[in-house]
């Protein structure tokens, strides 16, 4: 696993296993305005880092390490029959969850799983627990109403880990501070040749490498138009979803009326 030692100029030095959801998607940083000091997959390095560089620098150092808040990473949440206690105050409830994306919470009334939709509902309505401050709660019955209320509910979460490996995989690489979308473009319609080639010669592996890397530029073409490929994906379907038509010599032709 790698740790991902980051600086925001100005602002702060800190450490994270996935910068487009810590930097970018919790703290609103564009690729752009921060830079990757160092990589490592030895956490007791990093951690030592960080509060070194942060001392360097003359930002607030940190009062516990890095490696210390990773063992305890996991949410202790505690569920009753009426509420639901996260073990945080109401303000950082929201980037609590947001890395425990895909955690499931079985209460008595349903069951969620943790997406960006359940976690902006709690944001909402989440309240800070009178005898501790440090704690908040929603109530169970009416985390269940908005669940049976919502449409997205049981959509796969858009923000997979996969395209952030892609995107911090790049990042790092310098793609999206150096790369430009005519450049990816060529690579896009190399690899579709690619994948034209093995689907001739009836190369499974082949296509399975081509359809892969077509995925991965994808990725990072929509990343240079400022674009996540989620977002891009679920307007796809939301269009493609409303369309009737039928087969035609082996393609779907869309109906015009």
């Amino acid at each position: 696993m790698s740790y991902y030692l980051y600086h925001i100029p100005g602002k702060k030095i800190g450490v994270t296993k996935s910068l487009a959801r810590r930097v970018e998607q919790q703290q609103g940083y564009d690729p752009s305005e921060y830079e990757i000091i160092e990589e490592s997959d030895d956490i007791d390095y990093i951690s030592n880092r960080e509060i070194e560089l942060q001392k360097l620098y003359g930002y607030r150092v940190d009062e516990t390490l890095y490696k210390n808040l990773n063992q305890n990473s996991s949410m202790r949440i505690n569920i009753t029959e009426q509420t639901t206690t996260f073990p945080c105050p109401a303000n950082k409830v929201k980037g609590r969850l947001m890395d425990e994306l895909g955690m499931i919470i079985q209460t008595g009334y349903s069951r969620h799983k943790v997406t960006p939709d359940l976690i902006s509902w709690i944001e909402k309505n989440v309240i800070t627990s009178q005898f501790n401050e440090e704690r908040c709660y929603v109530y169970n019955k009416a985390m269940s109403n908005w669940a049976k209320e919502s449409p997205n509910i049981d959509k796969q979460i858009a923000n997979s880990a996969m395209f952030d490996k892609i995107r911090d995989w790049a990042r790092i690489r310098g793609i999206y501070r150096d790369g430009d979308t005519h450049t990816q473009l060529a690579k896009l319609m190399e690899e579709v040749g690619e994948l034209a080639q093995g689907i001739l010669k009836k190369d499974k592996p082949e296509i399975i490498d081509a359809i892969g890397d077509i995925v991965v530029v994808l990725t990072n073409l929509a990343k240079l138009e400022k674009l996540d490929i989620e977002d891009c994906i679920e307007h796809a379907y939301h269009v493609i979803s409303k369309r009737s038509g039928k087969m035609v010599n082996g393609t779907f032709v869309k109906n015009t009326l």
